[in-house]
């Protein structure tokens, strides 16, 4: 989509949708680009409703407010609706392993001075966690790796690498956490599931203690189909994107509502 093309529509586009003693409007437009909020940082969208108000070869137009509008990318929307319907549009937002968004607030219990528990909210500006649902290892190495996982940018730039593999639809996680005197016969590693249109099956990132490097294996039906060695940490998302990440994530969740138009497929 030409946002430049898009700007340029609008006016157009939304005359008769605005009070006419309005002389502005507002509009996001839904790209599947990352929105960075007015201190820099990522944000993660809200879900919204509207009315469709108009379209285009490239975009639909969905009226918000009162003079507030949002335009989807028509290359991304599952379904794309009539004019006039009613719709419930779900921008892509990172989320975490339990199916939550990622920018919920973790929640602690603490306690007060006589014992009373409480629950704690804490949420971090910017921050959108995706923990992997390990316990903590005894293995310096498996605690590295689950680390940078976590931490290390997928290479969109927006998401993380865990990020990464929730949206591949990872599952059914393993480990192996060794002692030291048995890293090389038994390499720390971290397995999971995936289901995408790239890949479906297992995958496996493995630490290779003599070149001090990762593996990444694939397997379906228990048999060896591709292995990536000599992975350096900071390729390691580029290459879990290569492997198995479809693009599918940045889809926009269209839904019209119910006594509406309905939407062409």
């Amino acid at each position: 989509m030409d946002t430049q093309v898009i700007r340029a529509q609008m006016p157009t586009l939304v005359r008769g949708h605005v009070p006419s003693k309005l002389r502005t409007f507002k509009f996001n437009i839904f790209d599947g680009q990352p929105k960075v909020s007015t201190l820099g940082f990522h944000i993660d969208p809200k879900p919204f409703e509207g009315k469709v108000i108009a379209r285009t070869d490239e975009a639909i137009v969905v009226k918000t407010g009162r003079a507030e509008f949002a335009v989807l990318d028509r290359a991304l929307v599952t379904e794309v609706p009539d004019e006039g319907a009613k719709v419930q549009v779900e921008p892509y937002a990172r989320h975490r392993f339990d199916g939550l968004r990622a920018d919920t607030p973790e929640e602690e219990t603490a306690f007060t001075a006589d014992g009373q528990p409480y629950t704690v909210q804490r949420f971090v500006l910017g921050s959108a966690p995706a923990k992997l649902p390990i316990p903590e290892p005894r293995c310096p190495e498996l605690q590295q790796l689950i680390q940078q996982m976590e931490q290390l940018p997928a290479p969109d730039g927006f998401r993380r690498i865990t990020h990464m593999l929730v949206d591949a639809g990872a599952r059914d996680f393993t480990w192996v956490d060794p002692l030291p005197e048995d890293i090389i016969a038994t390499p720390p590693a971290i397995g999971f599931t995936v289901a995408t249109a790239k890949f479906q099956g297992r995958v496996t990132v493995l630490y290779e203690r003599g070149l001090d490097l990762y593996a990444v294996e694939l397997h379906r039906d228990g048999e060896l189909v591709e292995r990536v060695g000599e992975v350096f940490f900071d390729a390691l998302g580029e290459t879990l994107e290569r492997l198995i990440d479809d693009g599918n994530w940045r889809r926009i969740r269209v839904q019209c509502l119910p006594g509406r138009k309905s939407a062409q497929h």
